[in-house]
């Protein structure tokens, strides 16, 4: 059958979209509107799209809108305008959006969760919690359990963030995100053996997976092997060279191994990496101390107090 003007040349938008050729898809999406004199919805939708994808949001927002007068009772229309909103920071208007999308699909997981999200920015977690609750009873999802779990932390609920956690490992085992946070989870409750156990399981599906090889690293470091540390830390000093944990770690792994100037180097890295992070100033006024450099570790002692003012042993290496 003939197709109508307005859809006549969807297919091969499609295949230039998948393709990621966007130059010749915005081309041909021109022509097409310049033909169906802008009315081909699906011509819009990926005109958004592709804006969206170079960081033009405010103008994918716009495209959405017209796709949404075009075909009002879409519901990928009205997610995608709320998409749009949310990226913008727009999180109330988002929110009014999902709600219109949610009354024409109320079985969208999709829905569910995003609205769980935008209350989570607004700092609503009953109602976030309700939302993404109702998200993983219409489909298990890795990201709404990560979600959840993230808002239980936000609450100081640690002992609930684990249990879900949990649960969503028992969904999807092999997800190394998942089985890392929950690893660093237990390592904050000082529970090493489990951590150890889930860091493991992260690192045998993702032998790259940068923070479960820290979180390890760490470990080994607080037992003292400090050449073992070093060794997994190497790992990730090629693919991730500007994280300023990894070189604080390296420079009190040196400082462990009484090697001063190889940690004061490591640490001023950190340093420069996250000038406002008082551990790395707590560890340099520390090693500056050890090496009888007063007038330094003073230097950096007062600045970790002044970020971290609530510390006892700070104004004790001060003093």
């Amino acid at each position: 059958p003939e197709l109508p003007v307005l859809e006549r040349k969807n297919w091969l938008i499609y295949l230039l979209y998948v393709r990621r050729d966007y130059d010749e898809c915005k081309a041909l999406i021109k022509e097409q509107l310049q033909e169906s004199h802008g009315l081909c919805e699906y011509a819009v939708y990926v005109q958004a799209l592709i804006f969206r994808l170079e960081g033009k949001i405010q103008e994918s927002l716009e495209l959405f809108q017209t796709c949404s007068i075009l075909n009002p009772r879409s519901t990928d229309n009205l997610k995608q305008v709320a998409r749009s909103l949310f990226l913008l920071g727009k999180h109330k208007a988002a929110i009014e959006v999902y709600n219109e999308a949610a009354k024409l699909d109320e079985k969208d997981w999709e829905i569910s969760h995003n609205l769980g999200v935008c209350y989570m920015y607004l700092k609503h977690f009953n109602k976030a919690r309700d939302q993404l609750n109702n998200a993983l009873e219409l489909s298990r999802h890795d990201l709404t359990y990560m979600m959840l779990g993230k808002i239980h932390l936000l609450e100081g609920e640690m002992e609930k963030a684990i249990e879900v956690y949990k649960k969503a490992v028992e969904f999807s085992p092999e997800n190394a995100d998942l089985l890392t946070t929950l690893g660093l989870l237990y390592l904050q409750l000082g529970d090493y053996q489990k951590a150890f156990e889930h860091l493991g399981n992260a690192l045998t599906y993702d032998p790259g997976n940068y923070k479960a090889t820290l979180a390890a690293g760490s470990m080994m470091q607080a037992h003292g092997d400090f050449d073992v540390a070093l060794s997994k830390y190497r790992v990730i000093a090629s693919t991730v060279p500007e994280s300023p944990p990894l070189w604080n770690n390296i420079g009190m792994c040196f400082f462990g191994k009484k090697k001063y100037v190889a940690a004061i180097s490591c640490l001023k890295r950190a340093s420069y990496l996250a000038p406002f992070d008082w551990k790395i100033l707590y560890n340099l006024g520390l090693v500056h101390l050890t090496m009888q450099q007063y007038a330094s570790a003073f230097h950096f002692l007062s600045a970790a107090i002044n970020f971290q003012p609530k510390m006892g042993e700070l104004y004790m290496l001060l003093a």
